[in-house]
């Protein structure tokens, strides 16, 4: 059923109604199932309101985050420049989860919706970690040594990405249907949230605003890719066995 065919809802009967609408919570981490699935729904509610498309949110994620990246890449960073680029990377992702929620509200996404918001964070994942990779060489004292860590969490991040929605499709395909889990069709426990927290492209958003501490973020942010390499290390193990069954 389309949008306009129903009676319009109001701000706050559209956050009620997507409150209903999410997906599940399985495998999610805890920034991004407790912070940003709420900031989304926030953001949803409020495009529906503008009578704003999926795709108009989408690419409202994409600014935000592209711009973000390039400040990294370009700007010698400051304590206020490493704030906006956290807000930036923030609102991005909140916005990331804003489209399918606005889509599922207004009755189902496409097909070039679905096509265009993978896209997106497919070119988000990699070109963050090759902005941190370009903001050390030219701005930061780090060894040439130190400059494999974003290398390294590029790969991490990009096989990462590509196996999750793989893994995906492959489900789909297996439950012949094309729809996603939604709110209740499986679920991780809170210790599991936390305890994959650390991979959380959420928790990773908000390290940036130690940028301009080098040292700092060069740890916090080189912890955040050894506890995403690992969890690849383990995560692939677990999703080649489950694939095995099919």
């Amino acid at each position: 059923m389309s949008d306009q065919s129903v009676q319009r809802l109001s701000f706050s009967e559209a956050l009620i109604e997507l409150k209903g609408k999410q997906k599940t919570s399985k495998g999610a981490p805890a920034y991004s199932l407790l912070v940003n699935r709420r900031l989304g729904r926030f953001f949803a509610a409020v495009a529906y309101v503008l009578r704003r498309t999926p795709n108009q949110v989408t690419a409202l994620s994409g600014l935000c985050s592209f711009t973000a990246i390039v400040m990294i890449a370009a700007m010698d960073p400051t304590p206020a420049s490493s704030v906006l680029v956290c807000l930036l990377l923030v609102v991005g992702y909140a916005l990331d989860a804003a489209d399918g929620q606005l889509a599922r509200l207004q009755g189902g996404g496409s097909v070039s919706g679905e096509w265009l918001d993978h896209v997106v964070d497919a070119i988000k994942i990699v070109t963050l970690h090759l902005a941190v990779l370009i903001n050390w060489y030219r701005f930061s004292a780090t060894t040439d040594l130190r400059l494999l860590v974003p290398l390294v969490f590029t790969a991490v991040s990009a096989v990462t990405f590509f196996v999750i929605i793989l893994n995906d499709q492959i489900r789909r395909a297996q439950r012949h249907t094309t729809e996603m889990l939604l709110q209740g069709e499986g679920k991780s426990s809170r210790l599991y949230s936390l305890a994959v927290m650390p991979t959380d492209y959420g928790l990773l958003c908000l390290v940036f605003v130690a940028l301009f501490w080098q040292s700092g973020f060069f740890w916090m942010y080189s912890a955040l890719m050894a506890a995403s390499l690992i969890f690849l290390a383990l995560a692939l193990v677990k999703w080649f066995r489950e694939m095995s069954r099919y």
